[in-house]
C-alpha cells in the first residue's frame, strides 16, 4: 500500500493523479489552499484520503511543518507530488516586482521549500519518490512567459542537482516537463492541437512515477519539439514570430 502526499492537490491534474492513486488502494494526504475544493475531492476519493491539510503553499515558513504533518498522518511517505503552480500575468511581471515575485515564489521558492524537508525525510528513511511538475516553458525564454519560464527552468535545474545528490540513496526524483494542458489555469488561452487533457497528463505522470523515470516530457511529443526549439540559433529564433512573439 503506497502512502502518498500531494501538494496543490485540488488543481485539475493533481486531482486526477490523486484519483488514480486512490483507485490503486493508496493512502493519501491532500494539501491545498481551498478548503471547499479539498473537502469535495476528499469526498470523491472516499476512504483513500487519510487527511486534508489546508495551506497557502506560498507561505514557505510552514513548509517543513506541512511535510511533518503529512508524515505523521501517513506514518511514512512513499511518494510526494509537488503539483502547484501559477502562470501569472507576464506583462504585469514586467512592470512590478511584486507581481514577478508572486510567480517566482509559487513556481520556484515554494517547491524548493517543500523539497528540502521531503528529501531529507526520504533520505533518512532510505526510500521514497519525489515527483515535481515543471514545464517546457523552462526550456527557452520567450517574451510571452519568460518570468514563469525562468522559475520553471530554475526548478528543473534544482531537481537535476537534487536527483544527483540522492542517487544511490533509495530516493528517486522525477521532473515532469509539462506542455500546455487544458485546465482552468489556461482557460483564457487559445487552444491548439498541442494542448493535452488533464486526465491524459495525470495518467502519464503516474506511469512515469511507476517507471521511476528521472525526467519526462508530458505528453511525450514535447521531447522532439523542445529539442528543436532549444537548438535554434538565436537570430533564427528571433525571426520566428510564433516562438519569439507575444
Amino acid at each position: 500500500m503506497e502512502r502518498v502526499v500531494i501538494f496543490g492537490a485540488t488543481s485539475a491534474i493533481a486531482a486526477e493523479v490523486a484519483s488514480r492513486y486512490a483507485h490503486r488502494g493508496a493512502r493519501l494526504v491532500l494539501v491545498g489552499r481551498d478548503p471547499d475544493k479539498l473537502a469535495a475531492l476528499a469526498a470523491r476519493l472516499g476512504d483513500a484520503v487519510v487527511a486534508t491539510l489546508e495551506a497557502d503553499l506560498d507561505d514557505t515558513a510552514r513548509s517543513e511543518a506541512l511535510v511533518n504533518q503529512a508524515r505523521e498522518r501517513l506514518g511514512t511517505i512513499d511518494v510526494a507530488l509537488v503539483a502547484h503552480g501559477l502562470l501569472g500575468d507576464q506583462l504585469a511581471t514586467e512592470q512590478s516586482w511584486a507581481e514577478a515575485e508572486k510567480v517566482l515564489r509559487t513556481n520556484l521558492l515554494s517547491p524548493i521549500s517543500l523539497l528540502i524537508p521531503l528529501a531529507n525525510l526520504m533520505q533518512a528513511q532510505g526510500h521514497g519518490h519525489l515527483g515535481v511538475m515543471s514545464s517546457v516553458a523552462g526550456e527557452r525564454g520567450r517574451p510571452r512567459n519568460y518570468t514563469y519560464g525562468a522559475a520553471k527552468g530554475a526548478l528543473t535545474l534544482y531537481l537535476q542537482g537534487l536527483r544527483s545528490r540522492l542517487w544511490g540513496s533509495g530516493v528517486r526524483v522525477s521532473t515532469f516537463k509539462l506542455g500546455p494542458v487544458d485546465t482552468p489555469m489556461t482557460a483564457t488561452h487559445r487552444k491548439n492541437a498541442l494542448f493535452a487533457t488533464a486526465p491524459a497528463v495525470a495518467r502519464r505522470i503516474v506511469e512515469h512515477l511507476e517507471r521511476r523515470q528521472g525526467t519526462a516530457y508530458v505528453p511525450g511529443y514535447w521531447a522532439p519539439i523542445m529539442g528543436v526549439v532549444r537548438g535554434l540559433p538565436e537570430p533564427l529564433f528571433q525571426r520566428l514570430g510564433f516562438l519569439s512573439g507575444r
